[in-house]
């Protein structure tokens, strides 16, 4: 039985046509929606045409975002809320493209299989197409520079709850106790320090603690200034804080967390 080849000069033509569609990739105008997954150094886009076929899988390096979404026509670009998905939101918007955000906990249930970088941008660009998804808003840098500031605060807070609690147990190891509160630390340190029964080299790390709690206790009434001078100059946050029971912090926090309250349809989502 014989079997037809095409002549060499043919077979040559083909492959370079399919290398030439390769390099080129999809054409732009046909990318009506891309799902980009991040992380620090490596991007994973995968985009669809109007009849919801892949015709983009490709990965960036960090340096080549920017490029690539300048040459692309704009379309529909979604990403998972996460810290630095508000920064690559506003560049995208910069560029003239729609951008999505996509809380992460919506976009797990689209993933096909094993979870992968691959995976898990086909699963945002399936997410965002559903009529009844819930998006987050992008924030300013403003915004986000607010909720710095409160994250600084919290971890100062823990930081001197757990010294505050080390200083207690060194200080039961030696007998001595005091009342609950960190109001009462300063108190205990000073015991501690002056008490001549215990060994000089317990009081010379108690003097130590002691500078350590009073450097953080400033640094914590420092940042708790500029929190209650954000919040002053907030006229949501004034007014939040006129609520019972809501203090200047939580209104802050509330302002912090949601600067767009209509982005939300109801106060449970």
């Amino acid at each position: 039985m014989m079997v037809w080849t095409a002549p060499d000069g043919i077979a040559m033509c083909q492959n370079e046509v399919v290398a030439n569609l390769i390099q080129r990739g999809p054409p732009m105008e046909q990318i009506i929606r891309i799902g980009m997954d991040t992380s620090k150094h490596v991007f994973q886009l995968h985009g669809v045409d109007p009849a919801e076929r892949p015709v983009l899988r490709k990965r960036l390096r960090r340096g080549q975002v920017e490029t690539f979404f300048a040459r692309l026509a704009p379309t529909v670009v979604g990403l998972e809320a996460c810290g630095g998905a508000h920064h690559w939101a506003r560049v995208l918007r910069g560029l003239g493209h729609e951008v999505k955000l996509l809380p992460a906990q919506y976009v797990k249930p689209y993933v096909k299989r094993g979870k992968n970088d691959a995976a898990d941008a086909a699963a945002i660009c399936e997410a965002m197409s559903r009529p009844d998804m819930r998006f987050v808003p992008v924030k300013t840098p403003q915004a986000q520079a607010a909720q710095m500031l409160m994250g600084v605060r919290d971890r100062l807070v823990r930081r001197r709850t757990q010294l505050s609690n080390a200083i207690r147990g060194h200080a039961a190891e030696f007998g001595v106790i005091e009342a609950k509160g960190l109001n009462r630390i300063e108190a205990l340190l000073a015991r501690l320090v002056a008490d001549e029964a215990l060994p000089a080299l317990a009081r010379e790390l108690f003097a130590g603690l002691a500078e350590e709690e009073a450097q953080l206790a400033a640094r914590l009434e420092a940042i708790e200034a500029r929190l209650l001078a954000w919040h002053r100059a907030s006229e949501v946050s004034r007014r939040l804080a006129k609520i019972p029971g809501v203090g200047p912090i939580a209104a802050a926090m509330l302002v912090m967390k949601a600067p767009d309250p209509a982005a939300f349809r109801s106060g449970r989502r």
